[in-house]
């Protein structure tokens, strides 16, 4: 805990050097209780800034590629990352989630599976809403405006772009009855009504596929 207490300030220093950071919404988060906090994922950049401004400290999962990527494989160890295998059915990782989620913690997740590359939202993957559907947590839906592929190089220019963290309230989801495929056709649609709410904290440029049916804060 104390090195992640660490990492969060370090990180929040470097953003304030490169980047000019707000945040809004911080007063949503049920501080003390276990949830899940949902981000969109354009770049590397969103998990550190969602992770370092936070109010506490969050729980998180990331891709198997970075354990591969010098700075992010150390910046995840550090932390204490739950390494997550894209598109294969991870028991593991799976056991971990639940069982943070159960000890009370709040966890941060991308449902989009990975970046974007684009200030854009994709469909989201079944997975969050396998998790809502085995845990019953809220979410808390978080949309990152600014954390472009760019960012870095803009700010290390001296142009310090902007990077807003927009944090919604959080918001539950009603058990699924259902069995077999229409169970697993259930979780997609949690986990798209999951995405719409992120749409809604994000402008209309960002809100990709989700444009049509983005809920409003």
């Amino acid at each position: 805990m104390a090195a992640r207490s660490v990492l969060r300030a370090l990180i929040r220093l470097a953003a304030h050097s490169l980047t000019r950071v707000t945040v809004i919404g911080a007063e949503n988060v049920p501080l003390g209780t276990p949830y899940l906090a949902a981000q969109n994922h354009i770049s590397i950049f969103d998990p550190p800034y969602a992770i370092a401004f936070w109010p506490e400290t969050l729980e998180v999962i990331g891709a198997s590629d970075i354990w591969h990527k010098p700075g992010q494989k150390q910046l995840a160890q550090w932390y204490g990352v739950t390494k997550v295998h894209r598109g294969a059915y991870d028991r593991e990782m799976i056991d971990t989630v639940l069982m943070v989620l159960r000890s009370g913690r709040p966890l941060l997740i991308a449902p989009e599976g990975g970046r974007s590359h684009l200030p854009r939202l994709r469909r989201a993957k079944p997975g969050v809403g396998f998790l809502i559907d085995a845990t019953q947590v809220p979410v808390v839906p978080v949309g990152l405006t600014g954390t472009t592929e760019d960012m870095f190089s803009l700010g290390i220019r001296g142009r310090r772009p902007s990077v807003t963290i927009r944090i919604g309230k959080p918001f539950t989801l009603p058990p699924i009855e259902s069995q077999g495929v229409e169970r697993r056709l259930a979780r997609q649609r949690n986990a798209d009504l999951v995405m719409a709410h992120i749409a809604g904290l994000l402008p209309e440029s960002y809100r990709g596929v989700y444009a049509e049916g983005a809920v409003l804060p």
